[in-house]
């Protein structure tokens, strides 16, 4: 995870960030964020993958790359949730570094709402 310094009146703080994937992998899974990855932070769920926080040096390459857009940065509102289930997940699933073909209904999964209660525990096969 980077590391940013940056000035307030008071003097310096260093705010940690990192990326995070959210709900709008589950069921798409598609891996094009896993082959751009230069620190291989990437572990793959059943359904989903996540990113590791702590080994994410929040290049941002990985973002462009998913054509979901399930990759943010964890300084947007509202993604408290996902980054827990990142940093959870990110420890007993294995991690994956090549990528492979998404699940053959990944396009009927595309864009729909409300994923969250699809989420499985279970872990991927990893590479």
């Amino acid at each position: 995870m980077s590391q940013i310094a940056f000035g307030r009146a008071s003097g310096w703080k260093e705010a940690q960030l990192t990326y995070i994937v959210n709900e709008s992998c589950i069921k798409c899974k598609y891996m094009d964020c896993v082959e751009v990855c230069p620190v291989d932070c990437f572990y793959e769920g059943e359904n989903m993958l996540v990113i590791h926080p702590d080994e994410c040096i929040d290049c941002g390459v990985c973002e462009p790359e998913c054509p979901v857009d399930a990759i943010k940065p964890d300084t947007e509102p509202g993604l408290e949730k996902w980054l827990e289930i990142n940093t959870q997940y990110a420890e007993v699933w294995p991690n994956i570094t090549v990528k492979r073909d998404p699940p053959p209904d990944a396009k009927d999964w595309e864009g729909k709402p409300d994923k969250a209660n699809l989420f499985s525990q279970n872990p991927g096969c990893g590479d």
